[in-house]
């Protein structure tokens, strides 16, 4: 999925550091210009990469992969 392997790349490479919150859907629905479901399906592969976790009413954050 192209929104889930370029925020990957982002985490990877420092830009989105561990514990940085990502921006909420409507933001990320807006900068990639799709629906808000492309973007929750984007978030979840994410999560399911191990990468960032969600956290209910508080948003999705970077999973510091030192720390595991």
């Amino acid at each position: 999925m192209r929104i889930a392997d370029d925020l990957q790349r982002q985490i990877e490479s420092g830009k989105i550091p561990p514990g940085a919150k990502l921006p909420g859907e409507l933001e990320l629905s807006e900068a990639y210009r799709v629906s808000a479901g492309t973007v929750r399906r984007a978030v979840r592969e994410l999560r399911e990469r191990g990468l960032v976790a969600t956290l209910a009413a508080k948003g999705t954050y970077v999973v510091d992969q030192a720390a595991e």
